[in-house]
């Protein structure tokens, strides 16, 4: 049975019981401030209700909650002191599965470790003491509510589940850190409504509706050195006809010693120019002015920018959304690179396979360049989660399966600047 696996011993009744205490004190608060009734007894124990947190508790270390057993015990031995009828009794065993209930659903819903939130709204949320009891007190099915939000989404109660029904079988009650990073890295992913997801893990974009797949794509994304980042956004528009930004290590890899080699022609060619600053403002530099054989040493840093066109390597569209790393998924000329297995090839922007179909997903129809202008940005009717994770853990055949974690964030989690 799943609950024997983590038996644990209740004491009788009148012996002291395990009580959870981290959060009694706000628990009360709430008792007391908003005079809730009842929610685990309310026509005496509800058995199925408290054999699922029960059960969630006991499965608890798999969401990365290690005192989730521990807990368990006592929701067990609070239970077994409430048989005993007296009023005090059953009040203590009420708040103490409260107790337990609300330190689990705090577990479960803190932000992921690495992500940029680049809205507030998308960070997970609702942990507070009086939001969490109230919520579920006034849930229609106690335990349907329960199990709603222990699964936190699709992808995130799948691969924990997995991982879970796996121990069970071997014995092994340990859950692989692997397993609990890429849980953390899943658990802000929405459990409604529609979402892009770009997993740098896999090199795929995949989108959802409802949890459920509508479409995917490769893509290629951020290499070792140069990785994605985890970010939350939110994609309201796509710009046709963009200019690129070469970024500074590929102007003194690439450009600077090309143009010191082959000149004007080569800069004029591709489109390119030399900008004295980023904004609206800025002014194009002569390039026959500038040190190149110092750009490509590193010692003159330049602002290059390449027309729209055939050769630039945006591509025909770009999805811009707001992150404070400058990252984006763009079209991409260079077509051969998907054919490929490994797809960690980029700067950290993501090139997208099909760049129309993407854009057709997000407007509804189309994706039309209304003119030749370049930058030319077109809004959604209605905004788009996006999220950039990084997912090494796989359910294949129902048993987990673990990608190479080229950025090695399975063992320690991404640092960026603007965290």
């Amino acid at each position: 049975m799943v609950l024997s696996a983590l038996a644990f011993c209740i004491p009788a009744v009148g012996q002291p019981i395990p009580r959870p205490i981290s959060t009694a004190s706000s628990v009360a608060a709430v008792y007391e401030t908003y005079h809730v009734q009842p929610i685990w007894f309310r026509n005496g124990p509800d058995g199925a209700a408290i054999a699922k947190l029960t059960a969630i508790l006991q499965r608890a270390p798999f969401d990365g909650f290690a005192e989730g057993p521990q807990l368990a015990a006592a929701v067990q031995a609070a239970v077994a002191q409430s048989t005993s009828g007296k009023p005090e009794d059953v009040q203590a065993g009420e708040r103490i599965l409260s107790s337990a209930w609300l330190q689990y659903v705090q577990a479960i819903r803190k932000p992921t470790t690495g992500m940029i939130y680049a809205y507030s709204i998308l960070k997970p949320r609702g942990s507070n003491a009086d939001q969490v009891l109230l919520t579920t007190a006034a849930a229609p099915s106690l335990e349907a509510y329960l199990e709603s939000v222990a699964n936190v989404n699709v992808l995130y109660a799948q691969l924990r589940d997995s991982a879970w029904a796996e121990a069970q079988a071997s014995g092994n009650l340990i859950p692989d850190p692997r397993l609990l990073a890429n849980l953390d890295r899943l658990r802000s992913l929405p459990a409604t409504g529609r979402f892009l997801l770009v997993d740098s893990g896999s090199s795929m974009l995949t989108l959802y509706d409802n949890g459920q797949v509508v479409d995917s794509m490769k893509v290629i994304t951020g290499t070792k050195d140069l990785p994605t980042p985890l970010i939350a956004s939110i994609m309201y528009y796509i710009t046709y006809n963009p200019y690129w930004h070469a970024p500074d290590h590929l102007v003194r890899k690439t450009i600077a010693p090309t143009y010191h080699r082959q000149g004007q022609r080569y800069f004029t060619s591709h489109g390119y120019h030399v900008l004295d600053d980023w904004g609206d403002k800025a002014n194009v530099i002569d390039p026959t002015t500038v040190d190149w054989k110092g750009a490509a040493f590193g010692t003159v840093h330049l602002r290059v920018v390449q027309d729209p066109g055939p050769l630039n390597s945006m591509g025909k569209l770009k999805f811009p959304f707001a992150n404070p790393e400058d990252i984006y998924l763009h079209d991409t000329p260079s077509r051969d690179l998907f054919n490929k297995a490994q797809r960690n090839l980029s700067n950290g922007c993501v090139r997208v396979e099909d760049a129309e179909r993407l854009g057709r997903w997000l407007l509804g129809e189309d994706p039309v360049s209304p003119g030749s202008e370049a930058e030319l940005q077109v809004k959604a009717s209605t905004g788009l989660p996006i999220y950039l994770t990084y997912i090494t853990a796989q359910v294949q055949d129902g048993k987990i399966a673990y990608l190479p974690d080229l950025y090695g964030w399975d063992s320690a989690p991404p640092q960026f600047a603007s965290n």
